[in-house]
């Protein structure tokens, strides 16, 4: 049920960066792949983080059947990013109820 719920709201993020015109076609470098910041904002966009490293590093776990966070915080970055942006704001909303939904007692 977890994994289902998760992957629904990745795909969801996913749209919504697409509808948006913020899916890249070309990865970020190799050496802002190997960022060590938090979501790599020192290299790279928060849209390029959630498309080139969470989505698929939660995808990897959902499809191995691994044990998923139990405690992110995507929405207040996102929300700190983007607070200018009202249309980026159903974005964010989608963000939080994944936190809310990974943060939730197992």
């Amino acid at each position: 049920m977890l994994y289902s719920q998760t992957q629904r709201k990745l795909q969801q993020i996913a749209q919504y960066l697409q509808q948006l015109g913020m899916w890249s076609t070309t990865p970020p470098s190799a050496q802002a792949m190997a960022s060590t910041a938090p979501f790599a904002c020192d290299l790279m966009a928060l849209e390029q983080w959630l498309q080139f490293i969470f989505i698929p590093r939660m995808q990897a776990l959902i499809d191995a059947g691994q044990v998923l966070p139990s405690q992110i915080a995507i929405a207040p970055m996102a929300q700190h990013v983007w607070q200018d942006n009202p249309q980026l704001q159903p974005l964010i909303a989608i963000l939080n109820q994944l936190d809310m939904l990974l943060n939730e007692p197992r």
